[in-house]
């Protein structure tokens, strides 16, 4: 007997539903065969350029750059690896050793540097001390390896982390764990143009009382970020990276 009324509609909700799920099973069949297919591919590509991946930066920043657009983070570890990289499984140890020694040389230039900028130093600055010919081992890097070196660094809570100065965007390496006051990122900003900044800078550019200014330029002192020069008619604070002695 025919169903009428409310007896045919679940029965029709019924049937479109299964419907819906079978075509969701084969999407998700299909969408998971493409993704096996392109990981093979992806594997063969870095297995055949794993050499130029490693030396070439600009290479090595593409392929970086192709595997983020499709969502797979290089550096980031997985279940199905034990812990180990995308670079690790697919490039093998050699290649996984350039970023984790990488990883090591940033942290030691943080390290190194911390007394003189306060735990906040430019990928710039980085980049510049990673390939100087006077290192043991210089290496020439991109500014994405730094950053997607840092970003894997962060992951391990060592407070660790970038900052990016939102006028010049300029980026920053934050290695330690207090995070920048909204005053202290204006003025690592204003900084940027003339390497310091002073008291009445602040109060003229920025509308800033002499108190405010003075408070948040002496915990930046207190802190390493900013250097005091006397030596100027007016007391000008620096950052670290723009003395010259």
């Amino acid at each position: 007997m025919k169903k009428v009324g409310l007896a045919a509609f679940e029965d029709k909700r019924a049937a479109f539903e299964d419907l819906s799920a079978s075509i969701q099973q084969n999407q998700v069949e299909e969408l998971n065969t493409q993704l096996s297919v392109f990981q093979s591919a992806l594997n063969y590509f870095a297995v055949e350029h794993a050499a130029e991946i490693r030396t070439n930066p600009t290479f090595r920043s593409e392929f970086a750059k192709m595997c983020t657009a499709i969502g797979v983070d290089p550096l980031a570890s997985s279940a199905s690896n034990k812990g180990g990289s995308l670079w690790a499984s697919l490039l093998g140890k050699d290649v996984n050793d350039f970023y984790f020694e990488l990883e090591v040389k940033i942290i030691e230039i943080c390290r190194l540097t911390r007394d003189e900028n306060g735990g906040l130093i430019s990928v710039a600055e980085v980049k510049t001390r990673l390939a100087d010919p006077s290192q043991l081992r210089p290496v020439e890097v991109t500014d994405d390896d730094i950053e997607r070196a840092v970003n894997a660094i962060s992951g391990l809570g060592k407070g660790f982390g970038l900052v990016e100065l939102a006028n010049s965007h300029t980026k920053m390496i934050r290695s330690v764990p207090s995070e920048l006051s909204n005053d202290q990122a204006m003025i690592l900003e204003a900084c940027q143009a003339l390497g310091y900044v002073s008291i009445p800078i602040l109060r003229d550019n920025m509308g800033w009382t002499n108190l405010r200014a003075e408070t948040v330029l002496n915990d930046m002192v207190a802190e390493g970020l900013l250097w005091i020069d006397d030596q100027a008619a007016v007391r000008e604070y620096w950052i670290p990276s723009y003395m010259e002695w």
